[in-house]
């Protein structure tokens, strides 16, 4: 897509679904906007992974008038179990909603995102890597193959986010995720089960009439399970679902290595960094791409009456705000993952109780709920 200015108000690094998203936002605040992405056009698509969208996000794509466009499966119905002793269903109409959220594959977000651009004329640069950023004065410069560009404010949102970078906390799991797709005969459509076990949490999600998995262990278990026929770890992949449903027709199975990475301050000087460049989470309660999409309704909130989009008192605004949703949601995640393992955790006892009593209680189970779909306020 042509450029129409080296000197835009906004520019964005990353034609992911966070930088485009937040380039359509931009758009209907009518700010001019300019998207860069080290990728050709034709790979912005290749993305391979599965979203579950919370309600909250789907509303927003709703406003964007995007919804319309993803082809999605709704969630009305969450089983959550350990083995042993302890579960919690929620269903959406109990707790009077329509649904908790839908599946929507990447690839399908970021063609409809794309379109959208497309269609209301936001320029993206392909093949354009920013090689630096340095803010001076009133703008920031970024240097690329094809030139120096000017903005006043800079969204970093290309998804990378280094461990040695300043002012990141990281922390590897030692845990790998296989995901893949299976069919699941006797599995109710429109549920999603989340299953703890000994060695990691691993889930279903519905996905147009069949389901993604997404099974964690640890690296060397997870190697070793890339590795089995067919047969043999569906076989597995049953038994860690408590041999409840017939697991078959398995296809696309790939493992990717899990860390714990997030920036103390995700703005720095007409700087902001979102989504996977702000913090990349366990995939354990599916709240990476959700807590980036809060993060993006609350900056364009800002933005909506800011005079200039990257001034510091703009920034430190919005990393005041998001502070609290950051922090939570980060240390709810971290906790699923360590205090569903022995060796971390709680007692197996006190874990089915706890599961047993937010099952049992409807006020709580619906916080809980609204806090998933909705982020910590």
């Amino acid at each position: 897509m042509p450029h129409s200015s080296s000197a835009p108000e906004v520019a964005i690094v990353g034609a992911g679904p966070v930088g485009l998203t937040l380039a359509l936002w931009l758009h209907e605040l009518g700010r001019d906007t300019l998207v860069f992405d080290a990728r050709p056009l034709a790979r912005l698509t290749d993305d391979a992974r599965v979203l579950a969208l919370s309600l909250g996000t789907w509303r927003q794509f709703e406003r964007l008038q995007i919804a319309e466009r993803l082809p999605a499966t709704p969630i009305r119905t969450i089983h959550v179990s350990q083995r042993g002793f302890g579960r919690v269903r929620l269903e959406a109409h109990v707790l009077g909603v329509p649904f908790f959220g839908a599946v929507v594959r990447a690839s399908d977000l970021i063609t409809a995102l794309l379109d959208a651009a497309q269609t209301r004329g936001i320029a993206v640069l392909d093949e354009t890597p920013v090689e630096s950023a340095d803010a001076q004065g009133e703008r920031i410069a970024l240097r690329t193959p094809k030139g120096a560009f000017h903005a006043r404010l800079c969204a970093r949102a290309e998804g990378r986010l280094p461990a040695e970078a300043e002012g990141v906390v990281s922390h590897d799991y030692g845990q790998s995720a296989l995901i893949g797709w299976v069919h699941a005969e006797g599995l109710a459509p429109e549920t999603a089960v989340e299953r703890f076990t000994s060695q990691g949490p691993a889930a279903l999600l519905p996905d147009h009439g069949q389901w993604t998995f997404v099974h964690v262990m640890p690296h060397g278990e997870a190697e070793r399970a890339l590795a089995q026929p067919d047969a043999d770890y569906l076989n597995r992949l049953e038994h860690t679902f408590g041999n409840r449903w017939r697991l078959s027709e398995i296809h696309g199975r790939a493992a990717y290595p899990l860390v714990l990475r997030w920036r103390r301050r995700p703005v720095a000087e007409r700087t902001v960094w979102l989504g996977n460049a702000a913090q990349t989470l366990h995939p354990v309660a599916g709240q990476g791409f959700n807590l980036a999409a809060r993060d993006l309704a609350t900056l364009v909130e800002l933005l909506r009456e800011a005079d200039d989009p990257g001034s510091a008192w703009t920034l430190e605004r919005y990393a005041r705000r998001r502070a609290l949703d950051r922090r939570l949601t980060i240390g709810l995640t971290d906790g699923f993952v360590r205090g569903f393992l022995p060796q971390e955790g709680l007692l197996p006892l006190t874990r089915g109780a706890a599961l047993l009593a937010l099952d049992a209680c409807l006020p709580l189970k619906a916080r809980f709920a609204r806090q998933m779909m909705f982020g910590w306020r």
